[in-house]
């Protein structure tokens, strides 16, 4: 962790920048003594799109959503 006073902050602020970038964290200081923190955002998880597929996938003509009796009997009743 690097500690940058304020005035120094200022003018070299892209540079920070690329160091928080590579995962760095920055503490700001005002006549030595710190007052902020710079540091890198997390990415949130990007959502499921549901229904992404729709129009792409399709099932067998026969399937109506029942499972064949051997495998209904297999299960021992689960479907």
């Amino acid at each position: 962790m690097r500690q940058v006073n304020v005035h120094a902050a200022k003018t070299h602020l892209s540079r920070l920048i690329e160091e928080v970038e590579r995962g760095e964290t920055v503490i700001l200081a005002r006549a030595g003594k710190p007052v902020a923190k710079i540091v890198p955002i997390a990415e949130e998880p990007t959502a499921g799109r549901i229904g992404f597929l729709m129009g792409h996938v399709k099932g067998a003509d026969s399937f109506d959503g029942s499972a064949p009796a051997d495998l209904d009997g297999l299960l021992g009743g689960f479907f």
